[in-house]
């Protein structure tokens, strides 16, 4: 009998025959649309999100829902307060939590305003107020401007549960939201200690801002985004910062000290994450690097892999990878979060 492996992983998630047509339809269309599309660090960061809000990108404009609603949190700056959006569910009943998300956009664009779809469909799929956070962007504002905002909304949303009348259950963050959804748990974890989520969800999230990963630089077809893009993200979010710097737990959550995270908290573990990836996006190793160090700090981590799937594939419903990921996404919250009540 062979020596078993401690890790073990599917590798056929990995192998090229296991891509369906779907995903590689996915692939053709995002190709399609992005090339010879504005970049976004030719037209600015500021032009570029104008272009999105209005339309004027490859991608539509990102529907608007009347019932969902805006709010503000106090910042931890002087006189300054933190944008949200709200959505409460629909049938009227009390609101079992909050989950809040961060948006993605390199940390240079897209926008709390643009998430309405989203907040709807989880608020009324688990009963919860969903909330999505306005942080400051990048070049305007560099790091730590952001992430210090999702942090405070978060704290905020522990100390004022009279705000929505429900606790802070669950973080999520997709792309840069990802990173900022990981900092946001690990700083809970050490200033509010006795607060517990029952779940974080980090979606095709970027873990290690060096950016220097073997997927990350790897030169495949993306569809949406490439190591130049990559590059260009840094150069507005960490601007003029070594790749050691770049390295910093509060920066890269990759290389916080989880297992002392673990030890400190009373309840002796990291809250429950989801980690949902593509195998052909360039942030794959991200995910593969964080959900396994999340995993052996004996804390419960899930990682959902979609053979083939590009960044930014679960936007593609209707295809086999992004419905399958939705599920897994369903099976999960519900788990952790509770079956709403007919």
């Amino acid at each position: 009998m062979s020596l078993p492996s401690d890790v073990t992983i599917d590798a056929a998630k990995f192998h090229p025959s296991n891509i369906d047509a779907g995903t590689e339809k996915i692939l053709q269309i995002m190709q399609s649309m992005t090339e010879g599309a504005p970049k976004w660090y030719d037209v600015g960061a500021a032009k570029y999100r104008e272009m999105i809000s209005s339309g004027k990108t490859q991608f539509p404009a990102p529907p608007v829902d009347p019932n969902a609603q805006d709010s503000i949190i106090p910042s931890r700056d002087h006189n300054r307060h933190i944008p949200i959006r709200f959505y409460k569910p629909d049938n009227g009943k009390t609101s079992k939590g909050v989950y809040t998300f961060f948006h993605g956009g390199g940390f240079a664009f897209s926008s709390h305003l643009e998430q309405d779809m989203m907040l709807k469909r989880f608020a009324n799929d688990y009963q919860l107020t969903t909330v999505s956070v306005g942080y400051r962007l990048a070049p305007e504002d560099p790091w730590p401007a952001g992430v210090h905002d999702c942090i405070d909304v978060a704290e905020y949303l522990v100390d004022h549960q009279d705000m929505f009348g429900a606790p802070l259950r669950a973080l999520g963050g997709e792309s840069a939201g990802g990173n900022f959804a990981a900092l946001a748990t690990f700083q809970l974890m050490r200033s509010r200690p006795k607060h517990r989520l029952d779940a974080i969800l980090l979606i095709n999230g970027m873990y290690d801002l060096t950016f220097n990963l073997p997927s990350t630089v790897a030169e495949v077809p993306s569809g949406v985004i490439d190591h130049k893009m990559l590059e260009k993200f840094i150069e507005v979010y960490l601007p003029d910062m070594s790749m050691e710097k770049r390295r910093n737990p509060l920066i890269s959550p990759l290389y916080d000290d989880m297992p002392k995270l673990v030890r400190e908290s009373p309840f002796h573990s990291l809250p429950p994450a989801l980690f949902v990836v593509g195998t052909a996006d360039q942030l794959a190793d991200d995910s593969l690097l964080m959900s396994l160090k999340w995993m052996a700090s004996g804390s419960e981590a899930i990682i959902s892999l979609y053979p083939g799937a590009p960044h930014m594939f679960g936007a593609f419903a209707g295809f086999k990878a992004a419905d399958d990921a939705a599920a897994a996404t369903a099976t999960f919250l519900k788990e952790k979060l509770g079956k709403v009540e007919a």
